[in-house]
């Protein structure tokens, strides 16, 4: 390689990459071109000459180092110390009207006198993001995933030229953020695909989350992803959100210049009307406004909810409708018995995606729509994972009435043929399953065996359709009395797949808390958040049967915003035999599961952080919480002030180099657990 520029040092060479980024970021995220094309690529070839003739001078955050790994061959977790929750949506201007008060009194309450100051922001309708940055440089990418966890996509976001390796200081920074692809380019890449044979994406949105999704980085490389940044996580000295943009410019990330600050509720609702009239002429999609108190000490005060933050919300903007023809409908049932309607359709495009089935909700809404089958209907795509129906284009009926056939509410169960019932105060139509029901069984199954459930792996679906078909499952507590032999006689049942099967089934014996049981119960209203919450009150399953059901509800009840609704479903469902009778089978089973003990300021790990990287046998969730009741501190990345590094199955190879930088110890899940015991 030749190179019009040698360069004589390190330090030199460092300047010259710091200069590259700076181009790159004033090209990609300012849309400033600030050097001509040959001045560039003379300093471009000047650093790949000097890092091939220096090795160790080269930087991890060199430019060239944006494609510099092999493909992966699967994206590692990363569990969260701070949750990305949810924002609470609306599609109403009353909505934010009510939000704007329930500000106001939340802020009275705590005796603050000022009023609140707003910042309003788009929402991107891309893939949520958060990133680490240790000492200016870019360490860690991970997804959203669930929010509590998501996936390792640090090699595929070091490819986005937008997205600085190195920041203008050597902060410490953890900041989340909208990775996403304007539409020029997304149809600039389809065309590309299909003139290659190859099926074209849906939408930008799904064509940038199956970008990141790539386990090879020089794949991702040739997509034309771009980030935008909105939130940083930890304290970071300054008192308002807009503080906050304005310091992540400066540090050279990309931020939204599409924000403004209003104080009032005119304000607010003008920011809204005025963006909804210009978003189309924005290069990327927008979905709606994200509006958000600006005072950080405001935000402190009003706090949270279970699933989303008090001093947010976003604002959507009316969803787009298609017109299609309903086929027919297809009657479903729940894992809580719930029977509903859910309208086949011939396809349609709407909002990029093909739509074929709509939800009808339930047999009520039908009425109220007055749908028939063979009827054109309005379908609306408002931030639903399934499309609803909503409304019949009645003069499309002109003529064709004949064609038309009446929707008729089902009397019973249309899988067990149980005779349906409604519930005092519910609209739904459920099955009572007293037969039991199979499709009730089916969906319970799947349930309990999910991850944040019992996380029982390799029951899959169509394993569960058998053993519910073939009667070896008849309640949930028989899947402890499975063998080997049994899974054999299935079809396609391999014995190493039937030995997986029961080795993980005996597992969970050991490894289930009584949060994670409780919430693979699937009682109603009751999720992992409010099953920690019950378990945290009463530590093992023997308590909560020992204690009369009325005494259960007035217990919970007075638990902070627990409710008399979740305390009622809870003692519900310990109230009805069937129920008791299931868990005494559970415990004769040997499920007997308990809540690790919240120790406060002792634990064996008092004063220790542990990082863990791999797969272990149980939920990374369960895995913090023992950590932190041990007094220790779960982290997501491994520095000098980590005490251990644990290795689960096909660790983080780059975890295991930074603990053998640092000196941090490693140990294996066993290891692990000895520590969490504490001495003899």
């Amino acid at each position: 390689m030749q190179s019009d520029r040698i360069l004589q040092s390190k330090t030199e060479y460092e300047e010259v990459a710091r200069e590259i980024l700076e181009h790159d970021r004033r090209y990609y995220v300012d849309d400033n071109l600030t050097v001509a094309d040959g001045e560039y690529d003379r300093l471009r070839k000047a650093l790949l000459f000097a890092e091939a003739a220096h090795p160790d001078w080269m930087v991890p955050w060199s430019p060239s180092q944006r494609v510099g790994h092999a493909p992966l061959s699967a994206f590692q977790k990363v569990v969260r110390a701070v949750p990305m929750l949810s924002l609470d949506n609306t599609y109403d201007e009353a909505d934010v009207r009510e939000f704007h008060e329930r500000v106001g009194r939340g802020l009275q309450v705590v005796g603050d006198p000022e009023p609140p100051v707003y910042v309003v922001e788009p929402k991107i309708d891309g893939i949520g993001i958060e990133l680490r940055f240790q000492a200016g440089r870019f360490v860690l990418g991970a997804t959203r995933g669930d929010g509590l966890m998501g996936e390792d996509v640090t090699q595929n976001l070091r490819t986005i030229k937008g997205l600085p390796l190195l920041l203008r200081e050597p902060v410490d920074l953890l900041v989340r953020g909208e990775v996403y692809m304007e539409r020029a380019d997304f149809a600039r890449l389809n065309a590309e695909r299909l003139a290659g044979g190859e099926e074209p994406f849906k939408n930008p949105r799904n064509a940038t989350g199956g970008t990141l999704k790539q386990l090879d980085p020089r794949i991702v490389a040739q997509r034309p992803l771009k980030i935008l940044l909105y939130e940083v996580v930890e304290k970071v000295g300054l008192a308002s959100h807009f503080e906050v943009l304005a310091w992540l410019r400066q540090l050279g990330l990309p931020v939204t210049h599409e924000v403004a600050q209003v104080t009032s509720l005119d304000g607010l609702l003008g920011a809204i009307r005025a963006f909804g009239e210009r978003r189309k002429n924005l290069p990327f999609d927008v979905d709606g406004m994200v509006l958000k108190v600006n005072s950080f000490a405001q935000r402190e005060a009003l706090g949270f909810t279970a699933r989303a933050p008090r001093w947010a919300i976003a604002y959507k903007y009316p969803a787009q409708q298609a017109t299609t023809k309903v086929l027919s409908v297809e009657i479903n049932v729940g894992r809580t018995g719930a029977v509903t309607p859910v309208a086949l359709l011939e396809p349609v495009e709407l909002a990029g995606t093909t739509v074929s089935r709509a939800s009808m909700h339930n047999w009520d809404q039908v009425k109220r729509l007055g749908v028939q089958i063979g009827d054109f209907v309005l379908v609306e795509k408002a931030g639903e994972i399934i499309p609803q129906i909503v409304a019949v284009i009645s003069e499309q009926r002109e003529g064709r009435e004949s064609e038309l056939t009446e929707i008729m509410t089902p009397t019973v169960c249309p899988v067990c043929g149980d005779e349906l019932v409604r519930r005092a105060g519910e609209v739904a139509l459920r099955c009572p399953d007293t037969r039991p029901c199979p499709a009730q069984l089916r969906e319970a199954i799947d349930f309990f065996c999910h991850r944040d459930a019992m996380n029982i792996e390799n029951v899959g679906q169509k394993l569960i359709e058998q053993l519910v078909a073939r009667e070896l499952v008849k309640d949930l507590a028989d899947l402890y009395d499975l063998t080997v032999a049994q899974l054999l006689l299935l079809p396609r049942m391999a014995e190493k797949s039937a030995t997986n099967v029961i080795g993980a089934i005996q597992r969970s014996k050991q490894t289930a808390t009584l949060s994670c049981f409780i919430t693979a119960l699937g009682i109603p209203s009751i999720g992992w958040v409010w099953a920690q919450k019950v378990a945290d009150r009463y530590r093992a399953l023997s308590t909560l049967l020992d204690t009369p059901p009325e005494e259960i509800f007035t217990t919970l009840s007075a638990l902070h915003g627990f409710g008399e609704e979740r305390a009622r479903s809870v003692s519900g469902f310990l109230a009805e035999p069937r129920n008791i009778q299931l868990l005494h089978k559970f415990i004769s089973r040997g499920i007997v599961p308990t809540e690790p003990e919240q120790k406060g300021e002792a634990g064996p790990l008092l004063g220790k952080t542990v990082c863990v990287t791999g797969t272990l046998s149980v939920p990374r969730g369960d895995i913090k919480k023992r950590i932190e009741a041990a007094g220790g501190k779960f982290v997501s990345a491994v520095t000098g002030k980590t005490s251990y590094l644990v290795l689960g199955e096909a660790p983080g190879e780059d975890k295991r180099k930074s603990a053998l930088k640092n000196n941090v110890s490693m140990l294996d899940e066993a290891g692990l657990e000895a520590l969490l015991r504490g001495p003899a």
